[in-house]
């Protein structure tokens, strides 16, 4: 009995974890729309062990960025542009040799259909709008992950996730160190993670907060540890920040701090579990300093938004009356 080939739907999205979490309702209308087909996202090999919690993607295509992508066989049917709008990662898709490319409109490349690139939209609505442009129904409130099998090293903790990907997304260490020290005072089991080369920040934050050198996991979670920490955590505190969608797609409170970038955007969605602090004012993403708008933003902001998150979470008791959890 012969076996019937299945096809292969290639997807380009070679960015990092937040890029990733904000393309699961675009990736779950592929999913639908091709059910008997394998979906390949073309993406950074870090990120594999989160891709079978989305639901939607067969494996992953180990991929570092834009220039040369070194493609699966077989030749996909269809590619996917889900990375931008720009020629590079459009001329990557068209060498993979697809008989159709779903991508937004360039000028370069007037022989392929798409919808026009809109700037001022919210990252999750952007691919959606590219897949109803093709015929794809995609709903952006599917933000959800299935839960890590791991358990978490420290469940119930509250996390303090400082570090951001620009400086101008850096809120002062001493600040963080006053959020951390407020939660602690109010019975939280305090933790601050981070990557490998955050460590020495986030050793400098526990030490001004004064928690033990146990409550410092910079550098010791790896991305399938960290997911299983946010997924079983009380409250995550943190930047515009890839940390910040693992807390939306893991269902935790979450308190979000932008700066440069409106969190019409990039924010969490409209929830009484999310808060987005934000002063209303935008700014340049790549400077050398925090934005402005961002050192608006005080320590009290940040504790009263915590307050009212876990409120909304079963949890008025945690900060309004300081008892232990």
């Amino acid at each position: 009995m012969a076996v019937t080939k299945r096809h292969t739907v290639l997807v380009l999205r070679a960015l990092g974890l937040g890029d990733l979490l904000t393309a699961v309702p675009a990736l779950r209308g592929l999913r639908r729309a091709f059910p008997d087909s394998r979906i390949v996202l073309a993406a950074p090999g870090p990120l594999a062990d989160l891709v079978p919690l989305t639901r939607a993607v067969d494996s992953l295509w180990p991929t570092a960025g834009l220039g040369g992508v070194r493609l699966p066989d077989p030749v996909p049917e269809v590619a996917v542009n889900l990375h931008g709008s720009g020629p590079e990662s459009i001329e990557d898709l068209r060498s993979c040799g697809a008989r159709r490319i779903m991508t937004h409109a360039h000028p370069a490349f007037p022989d392929l259909d798409g919808p026009q690139w809109i700037q001022d939209q919210h990252e999750v609505q952007r691919w959606c709008r590219l897949l109803d442009h093709f015929g794809i129904e995609a709903d952006r409130r599917h933000l959800e992950l299935d839960r890590p099998e791991q358990a978490s090293d420290r469940p119930g903790a509250a996390i303090v996730h400082p570090g951001a990907s620009h400086r101008a997304r850096q809120w002062p260490e001493e600040r963080f160190a006053r959020v951390a020290r407020g939660l602690a005072d109010r019975g939280h089991d305090v933790v601050i993670t981070g990557t490998g080369q955050e460590r020495p920040l986030a050793e400098r934050i526990a030490a001004r907060a004064q928690l033990p050198p146990a409550a410092v996991l910079a550098g010791h979670t790896d991305l399938c540890r960290l997911a299983a920490l946010v997924a079983e955590a009380s409250l995550a505190v943190c930047a515009d920040t890839g940390l910040a969608h693992l807390a939306t797609a893991l269902t935790t409170p979450s308190v979000v701090l932008f700066g440069p970038v409106s969190p019409r955007h990039w924010g969490p969605p409209e929830d009484p579990h999310h808060a987005a602090l934000w002063a209303g004012t935008v700014g340049d993403t790549f400077a050398d300093r925090p934005d402005p708008g961002l050192l608006r933003i005080s320590a009290e902001d940040v504790l009263e938004a915590a307050e009212r998150v876990l409120a909304h979470a079963g949890e008025p008791d945690t900060l309004g009356s300081g008892g232990a959890r």
